[in-house]
């Protein structure tokens, strides 16, 4: 039976939103004040009768768009036949059947054997499970500005924002952090003679440039050898976790041959090589996981969530079968894990990507909005346009003449989300640093791109109308 919010959300009550934030918990950070009624393909539809361009969906999660039919049929077709087919008590269900054939068919050669859960977290805490008892040794090496997850053990892996982490001390112990090359930053560049060809404004992808053309001053290579010597001993060092692509951290992508120099050091040291990829991957960047953007990179443990499902809650772990060695039966789990209707709307999500073309679609739509970005920043204070596919970030700053580094007005980015969202468009920041992100759904389409570029210059225009290059 309905109560006094539900009444109030049907009569409009003016005080519904702040009766709302008083009754949900603060510590979840909010974007609006909107209250989502209904969405499909790359629209949602506020209460308040308002259609939004949605260039986040979900952060990254409604791959397919909003409401694919192929996912709505498969998830209504499921329960009405089975709801929880628990995964202690049943070996599979017909639906997890079909999603081991799929993801035989597109995760990474060696990686078959896998186990399901419901988010991103989850599946980080079981891989530092999975390599300690693997290798029997205990430290854990991630990457500044890595988002893992908000659970005690993922949280200890995190470090894209301070507050993420903040007051939850003691963290889980054994975690170490190694910097993360972040080119456009590097001072070394920056005070190079020749560091603007180092690493240009543009992604370093064709028709741009040619990846192998950005260069790097391998002091992140560096430090990670020298912290196998100075604080975390190979022996002692259970497995490395790394974003092929930051995600939170504002989808910054190394240089070339960092990932596979790791796995160098993972080959000779027997450390477990752990792969993110639940935003980066599922065709997110126009390939179906980030990191086969890069040479000489196979990892033993691969992660992935958010977009696998089209919105429904669902995550996995693709590993080589070997990494389960020294688990214990029972070990891991978890009663929702496994979700056989997870399992419906993963297969149907596999299946639109592929037979709807749109890993193809995430290129071009992915090159038409780096293009326009591109642009608006000879126009704007944009000093980076960065990602791969539909995974796109745009970092505003200036450069100094001094030293040649890059300032930026504090808030900016935070300020250009929210003129996006009075043109009806949302748009989410990225990292500590004064980022945008565009994920929009992977059938985006071309008429859509060029709305969203047109309603960021009005927001751009809007917050940096006398910063503006021209004039």
């Amino acid at each position: 039976m309905a109560g006094p919010l539900s009444a109030s959300l049907k009569s409009g009550g003016k005080d519904l939103v702040k009766e709302l934030n008083r009754r949900l918990a603060p510590a979840v950070g909010k974007y609006s004040d909107f209250i989502a009624e209904r969405a499909e393909g790359t629209y949602v539809w506020t209460t308040d009768g308002q259609k939004h361009l949605d260039m986040a969906c979900g952060i990254g999660v409604a791959s397919t768009g909003h409401c694919h039919p192929k996912v709505v049929k498969a998830i209504q077709d499921q329960t009405q036949q089975f709801i929880i087919a628990q995964q202690n008590i049943f070996t599979a269900s017909p639906a997890m059947v079909g999603l081991l054939d799929r993801l035989g068919r597109i995760v990474p050669k060696g990686l078959d054997t896998h186990i399901f859960a419901n988010s991103g977290s989850e599946v980080v805490e079981n891989a530092i499970k999975m390599a300690r008892a693997h290798t029997k040794k205990t430290n854990i090496i991630c990457f500044d500005g890595a988002f893992h997850g908000r659970t005690m053990g993922a949280m200890a892996l995190t470090s894209s924002k301070t507050f993420y982490k903040t007051g939850f001390a003691p963290l889980m112990p054994g975690a170490f952090i190694a910097p993360f090359p972040y080119c456009l930053h590097c001072k070394v560049r920056q005070t190079a003679s020749d560091g603007k060809d180092w690493y240009k404004m543009s992604p370093s992808i064709p028709p741009f440039d040619e990846y192998e053309a950005r260069r790097c001053c391998r002091g992140p290579h560096d430090a990670f050898k020298w912290m196998l010597k100075m604080q975390t001993a190979p022996e002692d060092t259970a497995a490395i976790i790394i974003e092929p692509i930051l995600g939170e951290g504002g989808f910054v992508a190394p240089p070339p041959d960092f990932l596979s120099t790791l796995r160098k050091h993972c080959d000779e040291h027997n450390i477990v090589m752990i792969i993110d990829e639940v935003q980066s991957g599922v065709a997110r960047t126009g390939k179906w996981w980030a990191h086969q953007h890069f040479k000489g990179v196979v990892p033993d443990i691969m992660l992935f969530a958010k977009g696998i499902a089209s919105g429904f809650p669902f995550a996995g772990i693709a590993a080589k079968p070997e990494m389960y060695q020294g688990l214990p039966t029972g070990s891991l789990g978890g009663t929702y894990g496994g979700s056989i209707i997870g399992c419906a709307a993963a297969n149907a999500t596999i299946d639109a990507i592929e037979e709807d073309g749109m890993l193809d679609n995430a290129r071009e739509r992915g090159l038409q909005l780096i293009q326009g970005l591109l642009e608006l920043s000879k126009k704007y204070p944009i000093i980076d346009v960065r990602g791969r596919g539909l995974m796109v970030a745009v970092e505003f700053g200036e450069q100094r003449s001094v030293d040649g580094s890059y300032t930026a007005k504090a808030g900016c980015a935070a300020a250009v989300t929210k003129a996006a969202q009075k043109r009806n468009m949302i748009l989410l920041t990225a990292g500590a640093r004064e980022c945008i992100r565009f994920l929009p759904p992977l059938n985006v389409k071309a008429a859509e791109i060029d709305e969203a570029l047109e309603k960021l210059e009005g927001s751009l225009q809007e917050v940096f109308k006398s910063d503006s290059k021209t004039g």
